[in-house]
C-alpha cells in the first residue's frame, strides 16, 4: 500500500521512537510511506525541542496559542492535499493530536481511509493540568477527530474507554499498545558487563528511564533506599532526565544519598538497551491511567524484574507475580515493600524477569506486530470502502 503518514510532533523523545519504529516496520512490510509533518527539532538527537515553539507555549496566552494550533490544521491540510496530489495515496495514517483536523478534512475531501492513532485523551489531559482555556472547543475538536475516523487506535483498553464515550463506534476502534523492537535490545550487554562498564558492580541497581516529573513518585524510591529495609547497596539509576531531576538531587543530598543516585542525562536510543541492562530492578512507580508506557516494553524485553502499581492500564500487559511483583498504588507503603521483597530475593526476580522476556512474544509486543495490525485494518477498510466518498477529480 501507499500509505500517508501524518503528524504534529516536533520534539524527538518518546512519540518520535513511535513515530520512527512504526514507519520502519511499515516499510519492511514492503509498503510505501510517505510522511507529512513539522520540521523535527533535531533529528539526530533524543530529547531536542523546537526551541520556539516551546517558547510561545510556555509564554502566550493559552487561548491565542490554541487558536494557533487550530489554524495550523488549515496549513497541515494544504500540505496534505499537495502531498496526496503526488503521492496518490491508498490510505491516510494520523497521530492524533488536539485541535488537529487536517486529516479528517482530507478524509472527507478525497474519501481516503483514515486510520487515527490515539496515544492519549489531550483535551482531557491539558484540561486536568491546567493547560486548556477552550475548553468546549477542545471537547468538540477531540470527539469530532475520533467520530470521523475509520479506524481508531488507542494505545490501550483504558484509553478506548474514552474514544467511546466520545461517540466513536465501538467497532471501529482497535487498540494496539506500544511495541519494542527486538533487534535494537538483542545485542545489549549482560548485567555484569553492564555494570562494570558504569562502575556499578558491586550495586543493586534500581533504574528507571525516560523523563522524570514529580508524579511518578521516583522519591519515594529514594526514601525507602534510606530507610532500614533497603539493602545497603542499592542504588538509583535515571537514564534520562526531566523537570523532577533538581528536586531528587537536592532529596538525595539531604537523605544522605548522593553517591548512590545517578542522572544520565539524554542518552542517545543506540545506548539505553546497555543502560537498561544494568537494571536488577525495573522501576514503574507510577503510570499515568491510559497510558501504554515505552519504558515497560524496553524492562519487558531485557527480561528484567519490574516493580509497577496494580493499574487497569499496566494489567493488560503485566500479571503478578508472573512478569511483575505489583503493588497498590494507594497503600503509601506499597511500593516500600515491593521493593524490599525484591531486593531481598534474587531467584524471584530471576523468575519475574524471564516471565517478562516471555510477554512480548506472547502479546505479540513488537513494532513489526504493530505495522502487521496496522496492515490488516488498512485493508479491511479498502475492502469495506469505509471511507467517505471521494468528491469528482474537477472539485479536488
Amino acid at each position: 500500500m501507499k500509505i500517508l503518514y501524518h503528524h504534529r510532533t516536533a520534539s524527538r523523545d518518546g512519540q518520535a521512537v513511535h513515530i520512527d519504529e512504526l514507519i520502519a516496520s511499515l516499510r519492511a512490510r514492503g509498503h510505501e510511506v510517505r510522511i507529512v509533518a513539522p520540521a523535527a527539532a533535531d533529528p539526530g538527537s533524543m530529547g531536542g525541542k523546537v526551541s520556539w515553539v516551546h517558547r510561545l507555549k510556555r509564554h502566550a496566552p493559552k487561548a491565542i496559542y490554541e487558536l494557533m494550533e487550530l489554524a495550523y490544521s488549515f496549513v497541515a491540510y494544504r500540505r496534505l492535499m499537495q502531498e496526496a496530489k503526488r503521492f496518490q495515496p491508498d490510505v491516510l495514517y494520523e497521530r492524533y493530536n488536539l485541535f488537529l483536523l487536517a486529516g479528517v478534512a482530507l478524509r472527507k475531501r478525497l474519501g481516503l481511509p483514515l486510520l487515527l492513532e490515539v496515544n492519549a485523551p489531550l483535551a482531557h489531559e491539558r484540561d486536568q493540568y491546567g493547560g486548556l482555556s477552550l475548553k468546549r472547543l477542545a471537547r468538540w475538536a477531540e470527539g469530532k477527530t475520533w467520530r470521523s475516523a475509520d479506524a481508531v487506535l488507542p494505545v490501550t483498553r483504558v484509553l478506548a474507554t474514552h474514544v467511546e464515550a466520545a461517540g466513536a463506534a465501538p467497532a471501529k476502534v482497535h487498540v494496539i499498545p506500544n511495541g519494542i523492537n527486538r533487534q535494537h535490545f538483542r545485542h545489549a550487554k549482560c548485567m555484569a558487563d553492564a555494570k562494570r562498564s558504569l562502575g556499578l558492580d558491586d550495586k543493586l541497581v534500581l533504574g528507571f528511564t525516560g523523563f522524570v516529573r514529580d508524579w511518578h513518585g521516583v522519591d519515594r524510591v529514594l526514601r525507602w533506599m534510606a530507610g532500614p529495609s533497603a539493602p545497603t547497596n542499592t542504588f538509583l539509576l535515571v537514564v534520562g532526565d526531566g523537570p523532577a531531576r533538581a528536586d531528587l538531587e537536592a532529596l538525595a543530598v539531604e537523605l544522605g544519598l548522593k553517591d548512590r543516585l545517578r542522572f544520565t542525562g539524554v542518552v542517545d536510543r543506540a545506548v539505553v538497551p546497555d543502560h537498561v541492562a544494568a537494571f536488577d530492578i525495573a522501576l514503574q512507580p507510577a503510570v499515568v491511567p491510559y497510558a501504554s508506557p515505552l519504558k515497560l516494553m524496553e524492562y519487558l524485553v531485557l527480561a528484567k524484574a519490574i516493580v509497577a502499581p496494580r493499574e487497569p492500564n499496566l494489567l493488560e500487559v503485566l500479571d503478578d507475580d508472573r512478569n511483575a511483583l505489583l503493588f497498590d498504588g494507594r497503600d503509601p507503603g506499597g511500593l516500600a515493600q515491593a521493593l524490599s521483597r525484591l531486593c531481598a530475593d534474587p531467584a524471584l526476580r530471576e523468575r519475574l524477569g524471564r516471565g517478562a522476556e516471555e510477554t512480548i512474544e506472547r502479546l505479540g509486543l513488537t513494532w513489526d506486530g504493530n505495522a502487521a495490525r496496522v496492515e490488516a485494518l488498512a485493508l479491511a477498510c479498502l475492502q469495506s470502502g469505509t471511507a467517505a466518498e471521494p468528491l469528482p477529480s474537477s472539485a479536488r
